[in-house]
């Protein structure tokens, strides 16, 4: 079994580079089902049901989120009939949302989880840690595949090796930059730290490099501004020994003007 997880889909450019390659990957790698980020999806913060439901239409079977979950208020509308929609498990509880969801593909159960992580992010969310254990030990899917959707590389690989061998892979997100330390646990839990964002390609983690500029140099937050031009699209793709259901290899897929790949 093959399973494609796009990393943060970023504003215009990130869905615009979802809907032209994804097809295009999924065919060139076999993929059998897809899972993606898209809490940047609606102009770099949060995810409006428009965007919600285009995605879904290009083929996204679930779409998690992180730290910009609540950032649009339709979410507040719309988030109870979301099926398809997972936010973070560890989330403040008076916030709404399912951080946890199970689907099918052929024979196996297949679940996803949202986890914020500790460090830099949001100071109400509950320890990670701590959170995932009631689930582990009621979890009856095939696969499972966490998303970690945390700011440093250490608390995504303590992570990492703390669920190892009891969960399929671990797969981090928000830092918009691709790492390259993907690879099997020794207990057989695929991970990477970070699997990059699908969005504009010249920018600073997707907004125009001259507005990130001026908040360094002047030390204020002026407003930021969503790049434009060529795009990139990131994502891990997961290969599943369905005997096992253990993950074999894990590979960066990379597309973009100084990686054409399959153009």
């Amino acid at each position: 079994m093959k399973i494609l997880f796009i990393g943060d889909i970023f504003g215009e450019i990130g869905r615009k580079m979802v809907a032209t390659y994804l097809p295009l990957v999924k065919e060139k790698y076999q993929v059998d089902v897809v899972f993606a980020n898209g809490e940047n999806t609606t102009h770099g913060k949060g995810l409006i049901k428009k965007h919600y439901e285009e995605l879904l239409n290009d083929g996204i079977a679930l779409i998690t989120m992180g730290n910009h979950t609540y950032s649009k208020r339709e979410i507040f509308d719309y988030i109870d009939e979301a099926s398809h929609l997972i936010v973070p498990l560890n989330r403040p509880k008076a916030l709404p949302g399912v951080g946890s969801r199970v689907i099918v593909c052929g024979d196996k159960r297949i679940r996803v989880t949202n986890l914020l992580g500790l460090t830099f992010m949001d100071p109400k969310s509950a320890n990670p840690f701590e959170v995932i254990e009631p689930l582990l030990e009621e979890d009856t899917s095939d696969i499972h595949i966490i998303d970690f959707h945390g700011e440093t590389t250490s608390d995504k690989a303590a992570f990492g090796y703390f669920v190892d061998g009891r969960v399929t892979a671990v797969v981090g997100t928000h830092t918009h930059v691709p790492t390259a330390d993907e690879h099997i646990l020794p207990k057989g839990t695929a991970f990477q730290s970070d699997i990059g964002m699908t969005g504009p390609y010249v920018s600073v983690i997707g907004c125009q490099a001259e507005t990130i500029i001026e908040r360094n140099l002047k030390g204020i937050m002026t407003p930021f501004a969503l790049a434009k031009g060529e795009g990139q699209f990131l994502a891990t793709l997961l290969t599943i020994d369905e005997s096992t259901n253990r993950c074999t290899h894990i590979e960066r897929i990379q597309i973009d003007p100084q990686h054409p790949g399959i153009l």
